[in-house]
């Protein structure tokens, strides 16, 4: 069955449609990484969002059990170029498409990718529909996703603590990613998830060594009424911010935030620490920055910049424990070069608690 990738500027790509709804509405990005799809899809952080993947092939390795950074699919659709319709891999149990057809999120395979992306590059990340009957495409109707609270729908009702570990994490979640739980359990800590609205007096009774506020979806503006929160929290505790996390944290102190034209999507970002001037490379999934012009009000300092375009990609506090970080320092997919900045926070939390013990 054809299918079509409909821009709100006015173009169409034709592909075949594998499997999904009839049609969808999303605002449609690109992922530059050559592996890690099944990664992107199920990264909440992705909410909203049909990805175009710009490797040629993907489908490769298959699915597996493993790999989810959620339960399910969190993307509205997905286009390729090519998608392999088995995967070879010894833990690969479903193909790409497959697995993407039995969770009913659709797939356009065929299509010239390079045609899309170099349009988004030029007119930036867009609403676009996914559909089928081309004489039914109205975009009217449709809600921008930079005006919905995409938090509100991947964020955990309930509160839930995994590991046993010497240190206690309490995780705020925005749309969380497990391979950060995962990594915080490794490396010997107890992790409390709780939902994004929790209030300070909640955290303060789980009893924390630090907090980590997640990553997540859409425009953190979103979410202005939850800064003061946020401050009281930060400053109450050794803090961590991740992607979103790090755009909150900057707004809640009186910093400011906008949205790049077509985000940072890839596991191969330069960033530099322009204190030690270590350059990582780095795993990112975001359209929105926090500008640095207004970062010196806000008692933050730049830590983090981006060698490509030369944006803010992490702060550090000149009073409290704060540290946030625009990229993925547990990669899930990409390199591991910035896993010391979960060690830094563990570090933290041990100066916070001799600090206690000795006061």
């Amino acid at each position: 069955m054809k299918g079509y990738l409909v821009l709100s500027s006015g173009e169409t790509f034709e592909g075949e449609w594998l499997g999904g709804s009839e049609e969808v509405y999303g605002e449609v990005v690109f992922f530059t990484g050559m592996t890690g799809y099944q990664e992107v899809i199920t990264d909440p952080s992705f909410k909203g969002q049909i990805v175009v993947f710009t490797y040629p092939l993907i489908g490769n390795y298959g699915v597996n059990d493993v790999d989810n950074e959620s339960k399910i699919p969190q993307v509205t659709g997905v286009i390729t170029s090519e998608s392999n319709e088995e995967g070879f891999h010894y833990e690969s149990n479903q193909s790409f498409g497959r697995h993407l057809q039995n969770q009913d999120v659709p797939l356009l395979v065929g299509v010239d990718t390079r045609a899309v992306v170099k349009r988004i590059r030029e007119l930036g990340d867009m609403g676009a529909i996914l559909t089928t009957n081309l004489d039914n495409v109205n975009f009217e109707d449709k809600q921008p996703i930079g005006t919905r609270n995409l938090v509100e729908e991947v964020s955990t009702k309930t509160i839930e603590t995994v590991g046993d570990g010497e240190h206690h994490v309490v995780l705020v979640d925005f749309g969380y990613k497990q391979s950060i739980v995962d990594s915080l359990v490794k490396m010997d800590c107890k992790v409390s998830i709780v939902p994004y609205d929790t209030g300070l007096d909640t955290i303060q009774q789980l009893k924390p060594d630090g907090i980590l506020l997640s990553n997540g979806p859409g425009n953190p503006k979103q979410l202005e009424a939850h800064l003061p929160t946020i401050k009281s929290i930060a400053t109450a505790f050794p803090t961590l911010g991740i992607c979103l996390g790090h755009q909150l944290l900057a707004l809640a102190f009186g910093g400011d935030t906008e949205k790049l034209r077509f985000g940072h999507r890839g596991a191969n970002q330069p960033v530099q620490d322009i204190v030690t001037k270590q350059v990582y490379m780095t795993s990112q999934n975001h359209s929105y920055v926090v500008k640095e012009d207004d970062v010196s009000e806000t008692g933050f300092s730049v830590r983090y910049k981006n060698i490509n375009d030369g944006s803010v990609e992490g702060l550090v506090h000149s009073l409290y424990p704060i540290t946030s970080v625009q990229f993925h320092p547990e990669a899930h997919p990409g390199p591991s070069d910035s896993e010391t900045i979960f060690a830094l926070f563990k570090k933290e939390m041990s100066s916070k608690r001799r600090e206690k013990l000795y006061a």
